[in-house]
């Protein structure tokens, strides 16, 4: 078999907590290497979530090319399986130049997926899936979800109660198996891979109350930057099961509808950023990641001779 992409060589991979400055660091690895970036932003895929989503400036596109941003509206469907294809076809196309891309983002199953492949889990059982799907019909979202947070919590906690069809699957395989989702997750993500030994993971490492510090600086300035008008005219648009789970949308948009005043919009939302940090570093420690402070005066000379592969960096 031909090796794809993925296997060509080393895959290149740039990752820290959301705020930790991994993209302005990936712009300036990326130019000094001749580098393209793929978005690891399982957001960022959505057209018109700009602000929120903290997506590359117009002057940042200029400097390095970016893929897997804008791929679909809102209101589509689209997944890690989704985006692992988008981005075998991106990474194919900058290797025929002759270039080498760099993934950089915060999404951790994206990371995992890239790494280590998709997770199948117990295959799909037809009959159990529509008496779930019966079910899921007669009680509703938020009931739904509230099943699953009785019976498998890290599950429920990570999906959004209008993704239901990632609930009834989660439900699905704790009937299936009598194990929940989470640990089965658990155990693909604990997988090595040839893969992954074979990836340059640099991460940028922040202590956790300066990055409390950046979210709560971040989160004030992308309000102050039309979050909420964004949030406004994307709920007139439709926002879909995947896109409703955006970090903080929920709130700029309680904020433009005068639901919440911006100091308690700001707080919700930079509380609930530094829980999704958490789950980030949570990730992140399945993987042998290179870390570097995110105030090292030298941490550009450092992650290039790192992705470069020179020993002692």
């Amino acid at each position: 078999m031909t090796p794809g992409p993925f296997d060509a060589e080393p895959l290149y991979c740039l990752v820290g907590s959301t705020a930790s400055g991994k993209s302005a660091l990936a712009l300036e690895v990326a130019q000094r290497l001749g580098m393209e970036i793929l978005s690891m932003d399982s957001m960022q895929v959505y057209r018109g979530m700009d602000v929120g989503t903290a997506k590359p400036s117009a002057e940042e596109l200029a400097r390095v090319p970016h893929h897997l941003i804008d791929l679909v509206d809102p209101n589509e469907r689209f997944d890690v399986q989704a985006w692992l294809a988008a981005a075998e076809e991106a990474l194919d196309a900058i290797q025929a130049r002759g270039r080498r891309g760099l993934f950089v983002g915060g999404t951790g199953l994206y990371l995992a997926a890239l790494l280590r492949g998709l997770f199948a889990g117990p295959p799909v059982d037809l009959d159990l899936r529509a008496r779930l799907e019966e079910h899921a019909e007669r009680v509703g979202a938020e009931e739904l979800h509230r099943e699953l947070a009785q019976r498998d919590p890290a599950s429920a906690a990570r999906l959004h109660p209008a993704d239901r069809r990632r609930v009834v699957r989660a439900l699905e395989v704790l009937e299936q198996t009598g194990r929940p989702l989470s640990d089965w997750q658990r155990e693909w993500g604990e997988r090595a891979s040839p893969r992954q030994q074979r990836a340059r993971l640099v991460g940028l490492a922040v202590e956790v109350d300066q990055l409390d510090r950046r979210i709560e600086e971040r989160t004030a300035l992308m309000l102050a930057s039309g979050w909420p008008e964004e949030a406004l005219r994307l709920e007139e648009r439709g926002l879909g099961p995947s896109a409703v789970q955006a970090l903080g949308y929920a709130e700029a948009l309680a904020l433009a509808r005068g639901e919440l005043d911006a100091s308690e919009a700001q707080a919700r939302i930079a509380l609930r950023t530094r829980q999704f940090a958490r789950r980030q570093r949570t990730w992140y420690r399945k993987f042998p990641i290179h870390w570097l402070p995110h105030d090292a005066p030298d941490r550009v000379e450092r992650a290039v001779a790192l992705f470069a592969g020179r020993e002692g960096s």
